[in-house]
């Protein structure tokens, strides 16, 4: 049962940083500054960063480890998330994204 739920786990987070990928290339496309790194070829890991405007920055990691997501403006965290609600925070973001011209987040 364990290995299978650790196997599970490993394909979960391999799915959340292909979609991180595409999700950049979408923000670049708009006009975003935005990153996604990795390390290997294996998908374990990922950062993801997007600028939405000056001093506005969304941070968002995987691993196995763990799942966060911070907002920071001027260098200041204003919110850290983990878990199901930094994947929460993540999807709103992709709405946002998906159904608008200009991103714009609210808390």
């Amino acid at each position: 049962m364990f290995l299978r739920l650790a196997q599970q786990h490993q394909e979960f987070v391999q799915d959340l940083v292909m979609n991180l990928q595409a999700l950049t290339i979408i923000l670049e496309r708009r006009g975003y500054t935005a990153s996604c790194y990795t390390c290997g070829d294996q998908m374990k890991s990922a950062s993801f960063m997007v600028s939405l405007r000056e001093k506005h920055l969304i941070r968002f990691l995987v691993s196995d480890y763990g799942i966060t997501w911070m907002e920071l403006w001027d260098d200041r965290e204003l919110m850290k998330l983990e878990g199901a609600e930094a994947i929460n925070q993540l999807q709103e973001l992709a709405n946002l994204v998906k159904y608008s011209t200009t991103v714009q987040l609210t808390n």
